[in-house]
């Protein structure tokens, strides 16, 4: 699984998303996170097909809408959608209804080769660890909210513990974080751009990451980030940024039922 991304959260169908992977695509992502809930699915998969890159050489990422009843259902239909054979991941969008009810069908979408790895999203330790203990197969990723500002300590923690990948969403706080003093001293110093020290910190602590936008210099820009690290020092400048104590939860707060 590649450790950048591309998420899709909030754009929608049409020419807007097509665009935003074609650039992806063309600066060397080659990892794609997508949505049943997103809507745009279907803009993904003719992206893919007019890139002219190999279907093996990309990593798609779809999620299972928790609010429908069968996953491996929902799988094919998204299949459809994008145009491919296998998924890469599939993952459980979030705990609605309880962390387990739905994992039955993510292990028989994954048993009928409809994708080749599943996990969870936005489910804290303790739905986790719940999943785990009743699963043939245990999530390989739980994608959460992720950031010096939401540094989730007991969760990426017992995510390595579990040999659970923390896939990271939400990193630059829709914008809010990049004019941080500190993140943006940081920048300054190393020579590099807040988004890139936000996306950099990240990396450095174990975390997959999918930053979001349909501009093109950003897309660019947020892939430049394997030519340089962090010290100590900033490091545990932006980990003291953290505003969850370090959580082993993956929400302050839910938005389903």
């Amino acid at each position: 699984m590649p450790v950048l991304g591309l998420g899709l959260w909030q754009v929608p169908s049409g020419r807007e998303c097509e665009d935003a992977v074609r650039w992806a695509l063309e600066l060397g992502y080659r990892h794609i996170d997508t949505a049943q809930a997103y809507g745009n699915e279907e803009s993904v998969g003719r992206a893919l097909r007019d890139s002219g890159i190999p279907r093996e050489d990309v990593f798609i990422t779809t999620k299972f809408h928790p609010g429908r009843r069968d996953p491996a259902a929902e799988a094919e239909r998204s299949l459809r959608r994008l145009g491919i054979d296998e998924l890469d991941l599939y993952i459980i969008h979030w705990p609605q209804g309880g962390p387990t009810w739905a994992w039955p069908g993510m292990e028989e979408a994954r048993r009928r080769g409809l994708a080749r790895s599943i996990g969870v999203s936005n489910f804290s330790v303790q739905e986790l660890e719940q999943v785990i203990a009743v699963a043939g197969t245990p999530p390989v990723v739980d994608q959460v909210q992720f950031s010096p500002f939401d540094y989730r300590r007991a969760l990426l923690e017992t995510c390595a513990e579990r040999s659970v990948a923390l896939v990271a969403y939400s990193s630059l706080g829709t914008g809010r974080y990049l004019s941080d003093r500190t993140v943006a001293q940081i920048a300054d110093r190393v020579g590099r751009t807040p988004a890139q020290v936000l996306l950099r910190w990240c990396i450095q602590r174990d975390a997959i990451v999918i930053p979001k936008s349909t501009h093109r210099e950003r897309i660019e820009e947020n892939g430049r980030l394997f030519d340089f690290a962090l010290s100590d020092d900033d490091m545990a400048a932006l980990d003291d940024l953290d505003r969850t104590n370090g959580t082993d939860r993956a929400r302050e707060r839910k938005w389903w039922r």
